[in-house]
């Protein structure tokens, strides 16, 4: 964790997560699961930053992207977006 937050060497450049902590899944820390927020776009970016460390990433989960959350959303529904969350988006 203290690498990925000082930063990785990689072959497009350096990078480094904003933040990154384990997952609590019932009262309990699982250390198999972490969260971490970054604000960079590049192609692939958490796989190749857990690569670089030699893990194997299994399952990504994106959970807010430009402002927006799906929190309260089950798994494969989908909402509207409100106007204020549009005119967000086309500023960006």
């Amino acid at each position: 964790m203290k690498k990925l937050l000082e930063g990785i060497e990689l072959e497009d450049g350096p990078m480094h997560v904003d933040d990154i902590q384990y997952a609590a899944t019932g009262g309990t820390i699982d250390k198999r699961v972490v969260g971490v927020e970054l604000h960079s776009g590049r192609n692939r970016i958490v796989r190749r930053l857990f690569e670089a460390l030699g893990y194997e990433v299994h399952k990504l989960d994106r959970t807010v992207f430009a402002g927006l959350t799906k929190k309260d959303l089950p798994r494969g529904r989908w909402r509207e977006l409100t106007e204020k969350e549009v005119g967000y988006l086309k500023m960006i």
